[in-house]
This record gives C-alpha cells, structure tokens and sequence, in this order.
C-alpha cells in the first residue's frame, strides 16, 4: 500500500543549486485514507524533524552601537580622534586576518562555547573567517567588560598550543587557539578551533559584542583554521552548503542568519544570482553605481565584497564624496555627511550595478535618522579601489552566501 510521499516546495524555478524552500507538503494518495490516525501523525513528525535537520536558525539582536554608547557618555569625539575608522583594512592580506573599528556595527548574535555551555554575543561576519572571544587570561579593559571564556570550567576543551594574532586599524588582538564544541542555532559543531584573545584593541571595549564569528573563507582565516560553516557541512549539520542573512530595518528582533537554507519570507520575487570573482571574502564584480541613470562611481567596473561585518556602503573617498554631493550630503573632517532630515523624501536613489543587475537603494535606506540629526550610509575608504557593500546594502537586499557554486543571491527584503 502506497502511503504517500513527501515533497519539498522549490524557492526558485531555477538556481545554481536548485535551492529549496522551508515549507514541506504532505501528500497523501487516495489509498492512504484507510491509514490510521496515529501512522498519519507519525508521517508528519518525521516530515518536521527532516524539516528541522535542514536549516539552522541564529536569530540576531539589533542593538546599540559604540557610537551611540559613547555620544551618551560625551565621548565620541575623542574616541574617533583616537581611533579614526579604516573600514578597508579587514581586507589588507598581511597574513595575519585583520578587522576594523566600526563604532556603527549593531547586529550580534548568541552562541555558546563548552560542555557545559558558556554563552558569547558574536557579530557574524563574512568579511573574516576567525572565532574567537575573549578569555578568562586576557587582562584588557575591552575583556574585562565582555564574556569571557574559561577552559578550565570545560571538559571538552582541548589547547592546541598555538599563537592567534588578528591585526585592527588601530590596534590588534592577541590569544591563543583552542578547539572545543560550539552551539550555533541550537546544533552543536564538535571539535571547532577557535581563538582566546589574551589582549584586545582598546577600541573593543565599547562594542556590544563580546567576539567574532567569522563566515568568510578557509583562505583567509588566521592559522588556516577551518571556518565555523565550513564544520558545519563537512560534518553534515546543514543540508545545503549555503546560508542567508535578513537584516531588519527598524525592530530589534526579526534580523537572523539561516545556515542552510533560504527563507522565502524574508524576500520578494526572485532571486538574482551573481558569481563570486575571489573564493576568499564574498566578493563580486560591481559595473558602476549610478544616480538618474548617470555614473557618479566605480567607472569602468570594480570589486566589492558583500559585507555583514561592515556597517556602511564603502568605497574610494573621491568616489564616496562624489555620491555624498549628489544626494545633497555635507562631509566633515572625519567623513561623516550629513543632509537634512527635512529632504530625505525628496532624495535620488543610489544604483549599484552589479555583473549586469541594478539594485537601487533608495534614501530611506541609505539615510539613519538619530536624535543629533541625519547621516548617509556612505563611508569613506581612502585610496583603495575596493567597495565593500555593509549593512546598509544588506538590509534593502536579502543576501544568500552559496559556498558551493561560489555565489551570492539578492532579492529585495520583504
């Protein structure tokens, strides 16, 4: 007696790697009408405990960033004179793995760390591919205000007498390596090497989160140590190799990375798929940004890395100037531009072309409104050629991250 199968929906019609949706339909055929009630609940729980092997949620919390922190302490303007933003040098290959001082990052996300579990507040972020948190040894200010993690409470915890060195703009971050089991999303990711930092950057003191989750590539990680995601699929925790990232605009709940999977709800229409031109950040081929339909950046075509671990849209500071006085902006001394509030409404949307797609990003997405008044999502780079499309991009574009056919989807966020 046929009982019945199960079928999952298809995102999309077509896509590098036939990605499939969350939802799963029971079908059952006529002659299963004479099945018992308890064998009928007995397909569907195994069609919802497939369903939960398949995708790995890690909700993220909007929170508050050291910017804000530090203009309600009154110490904004000295802390960015000591520590001036330098959004491009996580990027600068020196062999160690680097990281900026982004005063403006506010999305984290909860892991833990041991048997039993010690808990961490992380920014996952695909521009590096190190975790790491601090430990119980490092003395900074910047450890002794955040979690820390201690060994010797965990009986799974393994040294691997290893150096960990991960340089800043203005600073480093200094540890050793250990592997241990680590809980994403509710799964546990066994003998995962990661990072104790024994020393952090100043800086570090004022950010919401206590480490990194890096999601980039094996290339780039510090010590070649093997990704978070990448133990993930090779120990079979993930039923596709890819994942995706929803940013919420406004609430402090909504935001979260699915680990392999797509969340069709978070998205309208269809997914565009654009090749990665470098397998070590996430990085792809931008044509030009433009504004009307004229070009104002990246003439003649550029690269730019998809970002989460970056806060703004960065690019060449005379390409950057040049978009901050189209859209009417002001730019002080340290980069920052600021309009008014009053003419958001009325302010062009800014076009990224990206490998033959336009993505436009309109001024309610490019423009943060606080109570000192309004700024653009715009940073300036320096003298690099290279863009790096932060959450400023993310929010207005649901991102997947397909390790495997080397591609990253945007559809516009729901």
């Amino acid at each position: 007696m046929k009982l019945g199968s199960l079928e999952e929906q298809s995102v999309e019609e077509s896509g590098p790697s036939k990605h499939r949706s969350l939802h799963l339909e029971l079908h059952l055929s006529e002659s299963s009408s004479r099945v018992t009630s308890s064998m009928k609940c007995l397909i569907v729980l195994l069609a919802l405990v497939a369903f939960s092997e398949c995708i790995i949620r890690m909700p993220l919390i909007k929170g508050k960033t050291a910017r804000e922190n530090l203009k309600e302490k009154g110490l904004w303007e000295k802390y960015r004179t000591m520590y001036p933003y330098k959004p491009t040098v996580k990027f600068i290959q020196t062999g160690t793995e680097s990281m900026t001082n982004d005063a403006d990052l506010s999305y984290y996300g909860v892991v833990s760390i041991g048997t039993p579990p010690q808990s961490f507040s992380v920014i996952f972020d695909t521009g590096s591919s190190n975790l790491w948190v601090p430990s119980v040894s490092c003395s900074s200010e910047a450890c002794q205000n955040h979690g820390q993690f201690n060994p010797q409470q965990s009986s799974t915890f393994t040294s691997n007498g290893e150096s960990l060195s991960i340089q800043y703009g203005t600073g480093s971050m200094t540890g050793y390596l250990g592997s241990d089991t680590v809980q994403v999303g509710g799964i546990s990711v066994a003998n995962q090497v990661f990072g104790l930092s024994q020393s952090e950057a100043p800086f570090m003191a004022q950010m919401q989160a206590d480490g990194i989750l890096g999601l980039a590539f094996q290339s780039i990680a510090s010590d070649n140590v093997v990704p978070v995601f990448d133990n993930m699929v090779s120990q079979g925790l993930v039923s596709q190799p890819l994942f995706s990232v929803y940013l919420s605009s406004n609430s402090e709940q909504g935001s979260e990375v699915v680990f392999g999977g797509v969340d069709n709800t978070h998205y309208t229409g269809q997914i565009t798929w654009i090749p990665l031109t470098s397998e070590t950040y996430w990085q792809i081929q931008m044509d030009s940004v433009t504004i009307n339909g004229q070009t104002v950046a990246c003439s003649g075509g550029c690269q730019a890395i998809i970002d989460t671990g970056t806060s703004l849209i960065v690019g060449p500071t005379s390409d950057i100037n040049n978009i901050n006085a189209w859209v009417g902006a002001s730019t002080d001394q340290y980069g920052d531009a600021t309009v008014s509030c009053q003419n958001i409404q009325s302010m062009p949307e800014v076009t990224f072309n990206l490998n033959g797609n336009a993505f436009a990003v309109p001024a309610s997405a490019y423009v943060s409104q606080t109570s000192s008044g309004c700024n653009t999502g715009f940073g300036q780079g320096g003298t690099d050629q290279l863009w790096i499309l932060g959450d400023v991009f993310i929010r207005q574009y649901y991102t997947v991250f397909d390790s495997q056919s080397q591609n990253v989807g945007l559809a516009p966020s729901a």
